[in-house]
């Protein structure tokens, strides 16, 4: 059989922070060849698989070559559930302890990219069949703070512009990036210590809270539809578990000096609803609150409530958020969950109880492009995935290679 697995391989390489990562290739007897490195967050849900063994990537990959590689050749790479049960097998842990969920991941996407390149179709089709089309609109971080930044910064992570005004992905690229540029000469009026540093993901880093934050970039999203007529919206990643102390069971602002119970956290988040055009709040509450994301998401009808560390891409963790309505919207990071079919399995279920989808990059992250055939493969109506940054813009620029075969932006309802 063409797309029957010969032979496995594994490296440890660098990430865009460069931290050890693990690249795994995998070659097909019909002459295929896949090879995928797995990425790495910085801020990571408690619920996650763990990413690697105990002696990092190094171990894991002398993991593949050992002990793996025998077990996986001879599967037929475009099975992808018999791909992914094999690996689940011989990690024998549900939350891959043993091999690792990024060395999982890594294995899981490169079996996927060397299936479609035998078969020479495109990975987004190989997942999901050449119906899918669409899309996903790219949700950019312009402004970081938290555990992504440095003292001065905002105590929340991030601060995104979502481009739902865009008539094709070229122009919603384009829009992200002129928003990103115009928030520099905006924060450089503002903060005279400004160097143009930027965080792990490309956004800026700046000497300003969080409403001025959000004031910058509402004053650069009315200044750009006023010149373009393309509408964006705001977004804030408040990593809220980064913020959450069990002890006192407070949620701490570092650089504003205050101190929220879990009713007050809820209030802030409202004002800043009413105050700013908001539509995208991802964690805005700690990774254990259902019932508080349950309540934003009753309250905050018309706004994207999003969790990541919540359900950390985790089907059992989902279908308790469904039961008591905790969020409409679900991050999918393969590598929280380990492969292609636990996610998948995960975005399946959040889209049939009306979830939006939005396909994640991690802080530590490859020039990989695969994130963005996973994004289209899912159904992910939003890509997060930076605006700047060698490892970003290699996902960005397929979605302009898929554009110009024919894809379109996905129709985007709240």
């Amino acid at each position: 059989m063409r797309t029957t697995i010969t032979e496995v391989l594994a490296r440890v390489i660098f990430d865009g922070r460069g931290r050890d990562t693990i690249e795994v290739e995998i070659r097909t007897e019909g002459g295929g060849r896949g090879r995928f490195a797995a990425p790495s967050g910085t801020s990571k849900g408690a619920y996650e698989v763990i990413d690697y063994p105990p002696g990092g990537a190094v171990e894991a990959v002398e993991k593949v070559r050992k002990v793996i590689s025998p077990r996986l050749a001879g599967v037929d790479a475009a099975d992808q559930r018999q791909v992914d049960e094999a690996i689940a097998e011989i990690d024998g842990s549900e939350r891959f302890s043993s091999i690792g969920g990024n060395t999982a991941y890594a294995l899981s996407m490169a079996a996927a990219e060397a299936a479609a390149n035998t078969l020479d179709i495109p990975l987004c089709w190989h997942l999901a069949g050449e119906e899918v089309r669409e899309l996903p609109y790219p949700l950019g971080n312009v402004i970081s703070g938290g555990k992504h930044a440095g003292q001065l910064a905002p105590d929340i992570q991030e601060f995104l512009v979502l481009p739902i005004g865009a008539r094709s992905i070229s122009e919603a690229l384009r829009m992200n990036m002129l928003a990103t540029s115009a928030a520099c000469e905006e924060l450089k009026s503002v903060d005279p210590s400004f160097s143009k540093g930027c965080s792990l993901e490309g956004a800026w880093i700046a000497n300003v809270d969080t409403e001025r934050a959000l004031e910058i970039l509402a004053q650069v999203c009315d200044s750009i539809k006023e010149d373009t007529g393309v509408g964006l919206k705001l977004g804030a990643d408040f990593a809220a578990s980064t913020i959450w102390n069990p002890r006192t069971r407070r949620y701490e602002y570092r650089r504003e000096k205050r101190s929220l119970t879990a009713e007050e956290q809820i209030n802030f988040v409202m004002e800043l609803a009413e105050k700013f055009p908001i539509l995208y709040f991802e964690d805005p509450l700690h990774e254990d609150d259902f019932e508080g994301f349950a309540i934003l998401t009753k309250e905050l009808k018309g706004r994207l409530i999003c969790g990541d560390d919540l359900f950390v891409t985790n089907s059992q963790r989902l279908k308790r958020g469904i039961e008591v309505g905790a969020g409409n919207a679900a991050i999918v990071k393969p590598n929280q969950v380990g492969t292609i079919t636990r996610a998948k399995e995960a975005a399946d279920l959040a889209k049939a109880h009306g979830y939006t989808l939005i396909a994640s990059h991690r802080s530590g992250e490859s020039t990989d492009y695969h994130l963005t055939h996973l994004a289209v493969a899912f159904g992910c109506p939003i890509i997060k995935t930076g605006i700047l940054g060698g490892e970003r813009i290699a996902k960005l620029n397929e979605l302009l290679r898929l554009e110009e075969l024919g894809f379109k932006l996905a129709a985007f309802k709240v």
